[in-house]
């Protein structure tokens, strides 16, 4: 067994320095700094050295990884990256079913492996001496990662390819390169192929984290207490949060006098938001959560907030790391939607859900569930995207799909409001969201765009 824990640098494949250092940003990109992360690299690759502070070891192949031998065995990590071992592995279920044992409880795997459909173009680069040889890669397709992963008791969560043309090619690589991720996104043709498994045993457990559950309020004066009378009492401990936007009515006064009404049996907090729209309020109270969960939900009473139940079952039952509503399965009640918002949001969740690779039928729904912790990769990912969500769903959903969270949905009963006009600037949001749309499938699909 051949292992080194060193901070190196990487080697070239296919001579192309560009392929490494897209790899090494991609990988680098899935990881936060307060995440404990870690690199297995095949030892005969040319990705063997690293030149970032990720911890790195090489391994043989052949050989596997003997966990008894490791120093830090009994240390857990939140992301590992498996580099050129996938497909060139002799047995690829005692691979994952190692690796596994190095996984923290809400971790993923990263497998980072070479297409098959490139196969034969690099048996042939290396016959011809233009590309440094490895073993022999088996056919590897997604069909394959998710048998496998079951098996060793992991979940197949999605699947992305980066990169097709590797190379510098006189400073129009990257140019070149990027027109070809955006243009054949859709047929798979990236030499690098990105697997994210998490773990399939946590499924069986069960806890009862604690809850923050957000109501954002504009010009909502009259639904804050009837909303907050039909909010069920949790069995774990849970709290409420209004944050009331600048308010043409008395929502502020209202939400006020809520929190001093003491026979609430939970704790209500009160924020008068500092910046405007509502994904600013959803954050700004995010940041005053004391609880282990976030629960978002609209302060119109359009979906019951006997719901929250079943939201929080799925995150309480491991079932999910991320809990979307959707209000396109069950017949709306009259009025609750325009049909222009309506055919709005069909177009977007189906759009949404080629870009993250994972399907959902409804990117909009206000009702959404996550863990406070994962509030890191939301920030992380609102850097890279640039751009301003005025709802906060689409940073909440790309965020889940970037970095491999599993997202569940549950069907809700989408009704009318009974008091007050929906915020929603149809035709200057829409602008806003087709914009932020553009933007995040440059960062799914195009490698250079990678922190």
């Amino acid at each position: 067994m051949y292992y080194v824990l060193k901070k190196r640098n990487l080697m070239k494949i296919i001579n192309s320095k560009t392929f490494y250092k897209r790899h090494v940003n991609e990988i680098m990109s899935l990881i936060t700094e307060e995440e404990s992360a870690l690199n297995l690299v095949n030892s005969k690759s040319s990705f063997r050295d690293h030149p970032s502070t990720l911890e790195t070891i090489l391994v043989d192949p052949e050989v596997g990884i003997n966990i008894d031998a490791l120093a830090f065995k009994n240390k857990k990590y939140q992301t590992i990256f498996l580099t050129d071992l996938f497909e060139v592995s002799t047995d690829i279920l005692e691979l994952l079913s190692t690796v596994k044992k190095l996984l923290g409880k809400d971790g993923i795997i990263v497998i980072c492996s070479i297409n098959q459909k490139w196969n034969r173009i690099l048996n042939l680069f290396e016959r011809l001496n233009l590309k440094d040889k490895n073993h022999k890669r088996l056919f590897i397709n997604s069909t394959i990662v998710l048998n496998i992963a079951k098996v060793a008791g992991l979940e197949f969560v999605t699947q992305r390819n980066k990169q097709i043309f590797p190379f510098k090619f006189l400073g129009l690589g990257s140019l070149i390169n990027n027109v070809l991720e955006i243009l054949f996104f859709p047929f798979s043709f990236g030499i690098r192929i990105y697997s994210i498994l998490n773990q399939q045993e946590k499924f069986n457990e069960e806890k009862k984290y604690s809850k923050s559950i957000i109501i954002p309020a504009k010009n909502e004066e009259k639904n804050l207490k009837p909303l907050l009378k039909q909010i069920p009492k949790l069995e774990e401990d849970h709290e409420i949060i209004l944050a009331i936007g600048d308010s043409a009515d008395k929502t502020y006064e209202v939400a006020e006098e809520i929190k001093e009404t003491p026979h609430w049996p939970f704790e209500v907090k009160v924020i008068k938001q500092t910046g405007k729209g509502k994904a600013n309020a959803v954050w700004e109270a995010v940041e005053e959560a004391s609880k282990e969960v976030i629960v978002i939900l609209d302060a119109d009473i359009s979906v019951n907030p006997e719901t929250i139940v079943q939201f929080s079952s799925v995150i309480d039952t491991g079932k999910a790391s991320f809990v979307n509503g959707t209000r396109l399965i069950y017949g709306m009640e009259s009025g609750a939607m325009r049909m222009v918002n309506n055919l709005g949001n069909r177009i977007f969740q189906y759009i949404v859900s080629i870009i993250i690779g994972q399907k959902i039928t409804d990117s909009l729904c206000g009702t959404k569930v996550f863990f406070r912790k994962d509030f890191n990769k939301i920030k992380l990912w609102k850097e890279l995207v640039q751009m301003k969500d005025p709802f906060g769903d689409f940073d909440m959903i790309f965020t889940a799909g970037y970095f491999g969270l599993k997202i569940l949905e549950i069907p809700v009963r989408y009704q009318a409001r009974v008091y007050g006009v929906t915020q929603i600037k149809r035709f200057r949001d829409g602008y806003k969201l087709i914009t932020y749309l553009l933007n995040s499938i440059k960062i799914f699909k195009m490698s250079s765009n990678a922190r």
